[in-house]
């Protein structure tokens, strides 16, 4: 009988060799289900992929695994399940490009703005008119009257004064005149900065509020004018009109920022930059020197803080000499 058994297992192919094994420990599991419900013993049944399994290996048909409505519901419930995250997914990924091209839209208008404003200040820049330097009248100005004549000397016909002469007897006053010398220039308001490391070239208008942001740079009123000993506050911003400040984190200890007042040019040299909260006023303070303070947001499209640069005056240009 065994050899029997023997030429059997020979003879049969792979597939009915899986199915035999499969039937062998099926009848085993119910058996052993039988036993433990005699028990009164909770048993683990056949999962779905078991069932599965065997219909792959039986080729017997779907309704031969004994489904349930509940598992035919489940089924179709999660085919449902999937159209629906895949529709969401569709829509996601429609919203995503919708934002990405709002995003770019919003970009390019920014930029085309900002090269528009730094046209026109460019512009406001070569209108700003210069100052002309004042000169000092002479304290003594000689006015001679209509029919000057020299006083008549014996024996030589009379001689008048030609047009502008000055008499003789005058002439030892005039020549030892000085004239007294021109006071030094009173302090001017600022007109245009450059920082040539960035890129900035902007007109600077009085007052820090937005209407002269929108223009340019900002002078604080209240703080030094240019070239005067004290705290030059200017500000700007940094990623609208015209984005003057935008490359303030640029700057390094050495780097030169030039003043102009349309009359004189002061440079200034940084030597500090620091990062600090929209409340710290203190950087403002005035100072018992020629001091300079660029501010601006920061950072970049965030501006929850402000940058702040300190320079020091060391040189002034007369532009009326250059």
């Amino acid at each position: 009988m065994a050899q029997r058994s023997n030429r059997n297992l020979e003879n049969m192919s792979e597939r009915e060799l899986q199915e035999a094994l499969y039937r062998k420990r099926y009848a085993e599991r119910k058996n052993r289900l039988t036993r433990l419900k005699g028990e009164g013993r909770v048993v683990d049944v056949p999962t779905r992929e078991q069932k599965l399994e065997y219909l792959q290996l039986t080729g017997a048909a779907p309704a031969q695994l004994g489904s349930s409505d509940e598992e035919l519901a489940e089924s179709n419930s999660g085919r449902w399940r999937n159209i629906f995250n895949r529709s969401l997914l569709a829509v996601e990924i429609v919203a995503a490009i919708g934002f990405i091209w709002i995003v770019y839209s919003l970009v390019g208008s920014l930029r085309q703005l900002n090269t528009e404003i730094v046209e026109a200040q460019q512009e406001a820049i070569a209108n700003i008119p210069a100052v002309a330097t004042p000169t000092l009248s002479p304290v003594i100005d000689l006015v001679i009257l209509p029919s000057g004549h020299k006083p008549p000397v014996e024996g030589q016909p009379i001689v008048y004064e030609e047009a502008g002469g000055i008499p003789e007897h005058l002439l030892p006053l005039v020549d030892a005149y000085v004239p007294p010398e021109a006071p030094p220039p009173a302090p001017e308001q600022p007109r245009q900065i450059e920082i040539n490391k960035i890129g900035v070239n902007a007109p600077i208008f009085a007052g820090h509020e937005e209407e002269q942001l929108k223009k340019g740079v900002g002078h604080s009123i209240g703080t030094a004018l240019v070239g005067e000993r004290g705290n030059m506050v200017l500000s700007a911003h940094n990623d609208i009109y015209g984005e003057i400040f935008r490359h303030l984190d640029q700057l390094s200890a050495g780097d030169e920022v030039v003043v102009s007042s349309g009359r004189s040019s002061y440079t200034y040299v940084v030597n500090e930059i620091q990062v600090v909260l929209p409340t710290a006023v203190e950087v403002m303070a005035p100072t018992d020197h020629a001091s300079l303070t660029l501010i601006s947001c920061y950072p970049y499209l965030v501006d929850n803080k402000r940058i702040v640069v300190k320079a020091d005056l060391i040189e002034t240009v007369d532009e009326d000499q250059s």
